[in-house]
């Protein structure tokens, strides 16, 4: 295996490998270390946890600022920490895949011990927070670290085909921890947010992995349509999102407004996905699918907590 530090010095000595490395500060290179997009994709939904709790438990949003804070901070803390450490994880095969070949654990801008202290750090201080809510939060949080840098990062990820459902436990995680750092007690409400977030994960990465498969590939990580194909993860795809028809009419208790929303939502997603079998480009479809999916996250979340307004 190449040395990344090496590999980087000779890029930028003399461009000899090709290798681009953008020009960053300490803050950009920190905010890549703990994957700060995923950082923010989490807290929608961790948000909306907090916000339904606190609607459907008859407390008021202004009167439980601390509660909504530490569950917040604590979040995104493990969350960031354990991205941390996936990145310490993988700095052997991120060189090999264009979208990860210039993290800083790739280029030897950061060295790799503290990368990995950073994550320990981050997901300590994250779990204290929690801490500062309830025992069922902290402990729904330890779960989602767990299932994310033990199972997904360091077993699944390598070895299994079956790697990104295992791997979407720890993002249907956020959710619960919402609910719980209000309500111990988990209404069903909070579960079905649990099961849509689990279920929304394999098509939004399968359709990733299909524009990214030889990336895939070349790190030799066994995705779906590495092992597969395409017209099998099409079929997957297609499989998971038909999962989620049912769901919203177990959300009944946030009205018939956000029930129609998010059937249509649902349907839509269902016909681009039945299209895919008609239209001859298949990374066309797979780009089509995950930017759907994207924005059926956000609309989705974003109208849970509108409705609730209304």
């Amino acid at each position: 295996m190449s040395n990344p530090k090496a590999l980087s010095d000779v890029a930028v000595e003399d461009g000899a490998t090709g290798l681009h490395i953008e020009e960053t500060n300490a803050w950009k290179d920190f905010l890549a270390l703990i994957k700060i997009g995923i950082v923010n994709s989490n807290m929608i939904t961790t948000f909306t946890g907090v916000w339904l709790a606190l609607h459907f438990s008859g407390l008021r949003f202004l009167e439980n600022l601390d509660i909504v804070f530490f569950t917040l901070l604590g979040s995104a803390l493990i969350i960031a920490g354990s991205c941390a450490i996936n990145n310490y994880y993988d700095r052997d095969i991120d060189h090999l895949m264009e979208r990860t070949k210039v993290r800083p654990t790739v280029t030897g801008k950061v060295i790799p011990w503290k990368v990995l202290s950073l994550g320990l750090f981050l997901i300590a201080i994250g779990t204290l927070s929690l801490a500062m809510t309830t025992w069922t939060a902290t402990l729904i949080g330890l779960i989602g670290v767990f299932s994310y840098v033990v199972l997904y990062t360091m077993w699944s990820k390598r070895q299994l085909v079956s790697n990104t459902i295992i791997g979407s436990i720890s993002g249907a995680v956020p959710p619960l921890i919402g609910w719980a750092a209000v309500d111990g007690n988990l209404d069903i409400i909070a579960w079905f947010l649990f099961i849509l977030m689990f279920v929304w994960q394999p098509p939004h990465f399968y359709a990733l992995a299909m524009r990214r498969v030889e990336e895939y590939r070349a790190a030799g990580i066994p995705m779906l349509p590495v092992v597969k194909g395409f017209s099998t993860t099409k079929k997957h795809i297609v499989l998971w999102v038909a999962a989620l028809l049912p769901i919203p009419f177990f959300l009944t208790s946030l009205g018939i407004p956000f029930l129609i929303l998010a059937t249509v939502l649902n349907i839509g997603w269902l016909v681009l996905g039945i299209y895919g079998y008609k239209i001859k480009d298949d990374i066309k479809w797979a780009k089509l699918m995950f930017v759907y999916s994207l924005q059926y996250l956000t609309i989705i979340f974003t109208a849970m907590v509108i409705v609730t307004l209304i």
